[in-house]
């Protein structure tokens, strides 16, 4: 389950991940999260299919792996990812709440995910990849990419976000 929020200051979302067998080994920032058990965002500013968007992943260990993201065709053989971008002001906070379950909290400042004032409306979407280590995968997102392998990096199928006014900058 995601849930989101946001003041002035950041974009506020919340993973809560059920999870019979908890485990991820990656400790260094930027390593390859998706291998393993993970969560992820895209995010995007204004309303269009985004040509680019930032991606923030984070491991049952709070390991981050933070790039930005160049996909103007919508496919994987022509998007380059940026992983020496970080998102500097991020805040991430992961704990279980019990031994079957896992949380992920990220604060993130809007100065990390755009110039000048945030605006409105948003492209996102949320992933969870989960990856029982005596079963299969699964790949679990907010707006379905309907791609088989599984592929979040479609930005044409990120949902929309709109954020309430109680958070606008002035």
């Amino acid at each position: 389950m995601v849930r989101l929020a946001h003041d002035d200051d950041a974009l506020l979302v919340r993973f809560d991940c059920d999870d019979r067998d908890i485990w991820a080994t990656h400790t260094h920032r930027d390593a390859p999260l998706w291998e393993e058990e993970v969560i992820e965002l895209f995010v995007a500013p204004g309303a269009d299919d985004p040509a680019s968007y930032l991606e923030l992943e984070v491991n049952p260990l709070g390991t981050i792996f933070d790039a930005r993201v160049a996909n103007p065709y919508g496919r994987r053989d022509t998007m380059s990812v940026d992983t020496s971008w970080d998102a500097a002001g991020l805040f991430v906070e992961v704990d279980r709440p019990s031994p079957r379950s896992w949380r992920v909290q990220l604060a993130i400042p809007w100065r990390d995910l755009c110039d000048g004032v945030p605006p409105r409306v948003w492209r996102a979407n949320f992933f969870r990849i989960e990856r029982p280590r005596d079963g299969d995968a699964e790949f679990s997102c907010w707006s379905p990419t309907l791609t088989q392998p599984p592929d979040f990096h479609k930005p044409a199928f990120f949902g929309t976000l709109v954020l309430d006014s109680a958070g606008e900058r002035r």
